[in-house]
């Protein structure tokens, strides 16, 4: 027998999961249109940018945070974009990336 207690308790269990799935996608999704901006820097198109994009969107699960997408964009780009521009452009795609993953899932 279930109890009211026991329902909510599901129910901010069940929020927490997919609010985390949403997150995890948005990372995700910021990493890849990141990766797109910096193959544009690198001079790279079309089926190079795509593969340069999963490069950075893999290189999220080298550590946990930022500290290693930002690594290789940084080191990838230097002498190109400052890091600050960098940190500048993750924040902006963070914010486009959580509106269109809350719109498509």
């Amino acid at each position: 027998m279930t109890t009211t207690f026991d329902k909510r308790e599901e129910a901010f269990e069940q929020q927490f999961a997919h609010d985390e799935e949403l997150r995890f996608k948005a990372m995700a999704r910021r990493n890849k249109m990141l990766g797109l901006w910096a193959a544009e820097m690198l001079g790279k198109s079309g089926a190079d940018a795509e593969a340069y994009a999963k490069e950075v969107v893999l290189a999220d699960f080298e550590e946990s945070g930022d500290t290693d997408v930002l690594g290789k964009v940084v080191k990838d780009l230097a002498g190109k974009v400052s890091e600050a521009d960098i940190r500048a452009k993750m924040a902006a795609l963070l914010v486009q990336a959580v509106e269109t993953t809350k719109k498509i899932g």
